[in-house]
């Protein structure tokens, strides 16, 4: 399967496409105002424990709590100076204590109005490996069945009794050589040394260890060794990643490519009108069926329907037709839309089993190139088919969209700030198509207050970067998601 993987970075944000075969498959988005906290690690303090949720809630010197459950909690726990550990039984209020100082690591971001999800099992991933410092285990991804690559593996990594340093084998490692495992070893042991002194010198709440931005993070952890090209349309961001690659996966650099085309790189690939539709409820099939997929706070339900698909000679057959077009679909929509927790699927009710089975295995098959861990059920007797996708970050909807105000939170709404981004994306679109004086850009009240003060340092830079000016003039009977660019 061809992959391409597209880089689209400006000053205020970064995202990145995942494209299998020209579509686009999975969306990527990291803004500047608002980093991702997935791997960062934290000096954090506990502010308060509880004891029936077997939990507690860690100031990491973030504006809401974050918390640690019982079972992220090492059976080894340091007391506040680093020193003199000592073994603690596994209830919460013997483990922590109001007010103590602790280590712990962000596996999973902030989500609406809950915190941050911590562990104190922490671990730094490399291209190759993930270091376990506080445990000895060599462990290998599941994901490489051959035995035989396992225990080569394992056998590379083979050290000294004396250290008690664990890794586990990503699956990108397979087939990869002795010195790449090794230098990636070495590699980790130099970062964890250099996090071990910071934390040390510290005063909780603060932040120890912070991941990579996405373009390096996304390289190092998702792109696979097959990849076929990786465009990126800024100079900068491109020589920070050859570079990159040249450390660490000298591999992938003959795939890089700077794009220096004319027309904005995700308007060359479709992938503009891509995000636009995964906005939508509603996802047309080629058949002329469709599916509608709501998100709530509890879960995800999609429906799939036949619509105007009659085109097979018994009703069974055509069920069965638009069930299996459904499967593959809405393992895409789910990898796009980041959609995770609990999953409802109501696949039209089938008669016979064989049917349901060919259904259940295309779904299965069609989430195999899905990162995300998913789990799924047998078809009910009504049709209905319940599975899982873990959730680590906000889903597509709730990064662009915001609760609408008119509808009284029963749809979403983008944001300003998305609106603005967009507005500016749209400014630099015209300069570069377009011979113009200035530009004038008629908004909401909501965009037009934003552009001139959250987001006005983003403004000038466009406007040094395009010699041009922008005026903002409101437009009052424009809805928060209307904007028109005139240019004079």
């Amino acid at each position: 399967m061809k992959e391409e993987i597209l880089f689209n970075v400006t000053p205020q944000e970064s995202r990145a496409a995942v494209l299998e075969n020209g579509m686009l498959q999975e969306l990527f988005i990291e803004r500047s105002s608002s980093r991702g906290l997935v791997g960062n690690i934290y000096r954090g303090k506990v502010i308060r424990v509880l004891p029936g949720m077997q939990a507690a809630f860690i100031n990491i010197g973030r504006e809401r709590s974050a918390f640690l459950h019982a079972a992220e909690i090492l059976p080894v726990v340091a007391d506040e100076e680093l020193s003199d550990e000592k073994i603690l039984p596994p209830d919460i209020t013997e483990l922590l204590h109001d007010g103590q100082t602790i280590t712990v690591q962000v596996i999973k971001d902030e989500l609406g109005s809950k915190g941050a999800r911590l562990t104190t099992h922490l671990t730094i991933p490399s291209r190759y490996l993930v270091l376990m410092p506080d445990n000895d285990h060599i462990g290998v991804s599941q994901r490489i069945e051959d035995e035989q690559e396992r225990q080569r593996l394992k056998d590379i990594l083979k050290r000294d009794e004396k250290d008690t340093t664990g890794y586990i084998v990503r699956t990108v490692a397979e087939g990869a050589s002795g010195e790449e495992l090794i230098r990636d070893s070495e590699f980790l042991a130099k970062l964890w040394k250099k996090i071990k002194i910071k934390i040390q010198k510290v005063k909780a709440p603060s932040l120890v260890h912070e991941d990579l931005d996405l373009a390096l993070r996304f390289v190092r952890d998702l792109v696979p060794s097959d990849v076929e090209k990786i465009r990126i349309d800024s100079e900068s961001v491109h020589k920070r990643l050859s570079e990159f690659l040249d450390d660490f996966i000298p591999g992938l650099n003959q795939c890089l490519e700077l794009y220096t085309g004319e027309r904005p790189l995700f308007d060359m690939f479709n992938v503009e009108d891509d995000i636009e539709k995964s906005l939508q409820r509603k996802v047309q099939l080629k058949s002329g069926g469709y599916l509608i997929i709501d998100q709530t706070e509890a879960m995800v339900t999609i429906d799939v329907n036949t619509g105007a698909f009659v085109g097979y000679r018994n009703l069974e057959d055509t069920i069965f037709k638009t069930n299996l077009e459904a499967a593959s679909s809405l393992a895409r929509q789910l990898r796009l839309r980041n959609l995770g927790g609990m999953v409802i699927i109501d696949f039209i009710d089938m008669k016979e089993d064989e049917h349901k089975r060919q259904v259940l295995r295309t779904l299965e098959k069609a989430l195999d190139r899905d990162h995300a861990k998913t789990d799924i059920s047998e078809v009910s007797s009504l049709g209905l088919v319940q599975m899982t996708r873990k959730r680590s970050s906000e889903s597509l909807e709730h990064i662009l969209c915001e609760a609408c105000p008119t509808c009284d939170s029963r749809g979403s709404i983008k944001t300003a700030q998305t609106i603005c981004y967009e507005i500016l994306r749209e400014l630099y679109r015209s300069a570069r198509a377009y011979e113009a004086k200035k530009y004038l850009v008629l908004a909401s009240q909501e965009v037009v207050d934003r552009m001139l003060d959250e987001e006005t340092n983003h403004l000038a830079e466009l406007e040094s970067m395009i010699n041009k000016p922008v005026r903002f003039q409101t437009e009052p009977l424009y809805t928060q998601e209307q904007f028109d660019v005139v240019l004079i």
